[in-house]
């Protein structure tokens, strides 16, 4: 077996090109979580965890359930590669539900809830060690009352890291990052993207909106009051930016938004109070390591503002808001593939 890469490594590149040679990462023991800071009334708390550790994730409301698929998973401190699992959660359950895994292991998948239907679209999948980052266009559609995966509608071109929303009954994708030329095998094959695609209905074909502004990967999004806001994220040439545009799906136009205080990326985000809560991310300079701060856009004055820090700082995870709180799911407690993790927490009032 070849000898699992280090935890000094600093560079991306370096450390997702290193699960590719090597198909598994390093794990160290976890510090002890900070403890939880409180701002106007709002505290993280334990929610019931995952069946097992996995990140660089995109779990999707459908249907009042949290649904998950997909992802990098770990097993005896190493990763040992992408999953088909699917896994939902229900308000008021003491545990996820196994449900159909996807036909083939992917991570990164987008999962989006679209038109009743729950899609999954887009990734990577790792065929051998040395093709770890092969980027897909393929997706698929999940029946909920057989339990089963079908193919659906292919994107123009392959898509990863990218972020979706379903804006006022038509389905977006945007940004993320596309093969640079013919090769698809490593994460050095890739380069971000601007495009910005829709699907209007569930058996039609993906068309083309307005480009996004900034091409980045590793964004959060959330929908706000019909607006599409993308905040944080990174680029493959200049690491992480705090850059926040919003789009106007009847207009098909971007602005810019009062930025995040700091740049973040492999971040998640939520809806709460009317406000926009982003949280998480990894930073690979001056020894690296994962975001614990939690930021908070209010729209009306267009400024951010602290929260309180992640019990579980982590990256590579995801976020839903759900009966008036957010769930941070999953991810990765130290920076790049070490640590993952099956933490599920929630911030509420």
């Amino acid at each position: 077996m070849v000898a699992a890469m280090t935890d000094t490594m600093l560079d991306r590149r370096a450390v997702l090109a290193g699960l590719g040679a090597s198909g598994l990462a390093a794990c160290a023991d976890a510090a002890p979580p900070p403890a939880p800071k409180s701002e106007a009334g709002l505290t993280w708390a334990d929610a019931p965890a995952l069946p097992e550790p996995v990140q660089e994730i995109y779990p999707t409301l459908h249907r009042g359930q949290i649904h998950l698929a997909g992802g990098f998973v770990a097993a005896g401190g190493q990763i040992t590669g992408p999953t088909a699992a699917h896994n939902a959660f229900t308000p008021g359950e003491a545990a996820w539900s196994p449900l159909a895994p996807l036909p083939r292991s992917r991570h990164h998948p987008q999962l989006i809830s679209f038109k009743g239907g729950l899609f999954a679209i887009g990734g990577f999948e790792s065929p051998s060690t040395e093709a770890v980052w092969v980027m897909q266009s393929s997706a698929w559609a999940y029946d909920d009352y057989d339990d089963v995966w079908t193919d659906a509608t292919a994107l123009p071109q392959p898509s990863g890291e990218c972020v979706t929303a379903d804006l006022g009954g038509v389905l977006h994708l945007c940004g993320g990052r596309v093969p640079a030329g013919e090769a698809n095998a490593a994460w050095t094959d890739h380069t971000d993207t601007d495009a910005h695609f829709v699907l209007i209905s569930k058996d039609g074909a993906w068309e083309t909106a307005r480009p996004a502004p900034t091409k980045r990967n590793s964004a959060a999004a959330v929908v706000l009051d019909g607006a599409w806001h993308i905040v944080g994220g990174r680029s493959v040439a200049g690491g992480n930016t705090p850059v926040h545009e919003v789009y106007d799906p009847a207009e098909d136009r971007w602005r810019t938004a009062a930025p995040m205080p700091q740049g973040q990326g492999g971040l998640a985000a939520g809806l709460l109070n009317g406000e926009i809560v982003a949280f998480g991310g990894e930073f690979f300079d001056n020894g690296g390591g994962v975001y614990p701060e939690t930021w908070i856009y209010d729209p009306a004055a267009d400024a951010w503002r602290a929260g309180p820090d992640m019990r579980s700082p982590r990256h590579g995870l995801g976020g839903v808001t759900l009966g008036g709180r957010i769930y941070a799911i999953g991810g990765a407690l130290r920076v790049g593939g070490s640590e993952t993790s099956a933490v599920v927490e929630t911030l509420e009032a």
